[in-house]
């Protein structure tokens, strides 16, 4: 490919680049509730992240507890002789 050839296709490139930047209002009216519902979608996937992760601390907590309860960690400890 030589240099006018090469020329040609980045300046038809760009003539695309441009078209596509210049929207009509109408394009851009029906483009807004799209984005509207994929930032819900994304802040739904990062809340119910959030939320899984407080289950599986919570039900951490609640392990720990449960094996202090039945005396495994007391034992382990030496706290309780009886």
């Amino acid at each position: 490919m030589d240099r006018k050839e090469k020329h040609i296709r980045e300046n038809e490139s760009a003539a695309q680049r441009e078209s596509h930047n210049h929207q009509t209002p109408d394009q851009i009216a029906e483009s807004l509730p799209a984005a509207g519902r994929n930032r819900k979608r994304d802040n739904t996937r990062k809340t119910n992240r959030l939320w899984l992760w407080l289950g599986v601390i919570i039900l951490i907590f609640i392990l720990l507890y449960w094996l202090f309860s039945i005396g495994i960690f007391e034992d382990l400890t030496g706290y309780f002789n009886g």
